[in-house]
């Protein structure tokens, strides 16, 4: 197949170019970054912006899938960063498939666009969106999933998004050195009683999980299309436990102060109060979001993804820590 990354500079768009080269697949690559070491292994790339549709538009032709991983993450910021690089480039990429007749557009989303700041224990794909959002991230991710959905069409374009959470693994530049550091200066507190539940996945296993949904689409899309997954291990872990082990693993000293649940939450609400009023740009050391993914359950059946897609994570938790 012919399929075309977005975001093939990053962590998991990378890993997903990786794993197409291997199985002989031809691959594009879009990205604002050079990809030097994709390009040696075979990956045609185009440098560029997506919020340009006439860029997006040059580059997304002759292919037989697109992989849209490209994204602006993270808790604070602007709405207008966020919505211009979440959901118009998501626009533009889907005016561009439509154009081109590509037959297949896989969207990477995250659990977060149902996330309202209570637990979620279990929960699958029929949790609906929060009628209030705690940041800007997880808004326009939502967005751009419905709108990516709405857009399947049984005669023309086939698309569904996934929603891997807590994406890890051997150089991952977000959420290991996130923690690590908050841990090693002595910020990180543990949040709420310390019970709660999580799910997060490997970044080979993410991927994987792409490469299964372009090929669901190719061989079975009707039973695979207008969708969207949640995509995990598959193994829950008691978030703090997990933590400490990642600290253990780095000879950093874990968490030991805990601070309640409703403490960090007013903590959070403050701070985004003062930085909002104030205009500070760079995040706040304690967000509401944040309190409430450290205190929280959120834990997924990843059932639909296993009988729909065929996904089955291969890196284990254990085997995966062992490669840190």
């Amino acid at each position: 197949m012919r399929v075309l990354v977005t975001g093939c500079s990053g962590f998991l768009g990378s890993e997903i170019i990786r794993q197409l080269l291997h199985r002989g697949d031809e691959v594009v690559g879009l990205s604002r970054r050079e990809t030097p070491d994709l390009v040696r292994q075979g990956m045609s790339h185009h440098r560029g912006d997506l919020t340009d549709p006439h860029y997006v538009q040059r580059t997304i032709d002759d292919v037989d899938s697109v992989i849209h991983t490209a994204a602006v993450a993270g808790v604070w910021g602007p709405w207008k960063h966020f919505f211009q690089n979440n959901v118009i480039a998501s626009r533009n990429v889907l005016a561009a498939c439509r154009e081109a007749g590509v037959r297949s557009l896989v969207y990477t989303s995250s659990p977060s666009v149902t996330f309202d700041g209570n637990h979620q224990s279990g929960v699958d794909e029929s949790v609906s969106y929060p009628t209030r959002w705690m940041c800007h991230y997880p808004h326009t991710k939502a967005i751009a999933e419905q709108e990516i959905l709405a857009a399947d069409q049984p005669q023309g374009l086939r698309t569904v998004s996934l929603r891997p959470h807590l994406i890890w693994g051997n150089g991952d530049p977000h959420l290991l050195p996130r923690v690590l550091d908050r841990a090693r200066s002595g910020k990180l507190r543990v949040i709420g009683d310390g019970e709660n539940v999580i799910d997060t996945v490997h970044v080979i296993n993410a991927a994987a999980a792409h490469v299964a949904a372009v090929d669901q689409l190719a061989s079975d899309p009707d039973d695979a299309a207008g969708r969207a997954y949640f995509i995990a291990q598959d193994e829950p872990v008691n978030c703090w436990q997990w933590i400490a082990r990642l600290c253990d693993r780095f000879e950093v000293s874990p968490p030991t102060r805990s601070i309640s649940f409703r403490a960090a939450h007013t903590i959070g609400t403050v701070c985004e109060t003062i930085y909002r009023v104030t205009g500070r740009k760079e995040e706040p050391p304690m967000t509401r979001f944040v309190a409430a993914q450290l205190a929280k359950d959120h834990y997924f059946d990843i059932t639909a993804a296993k009988e729909r897609l065929g996904y089955r994570p291969t890196v284990t938790l254990e085997d995966g820590l062992k490669t840190l």
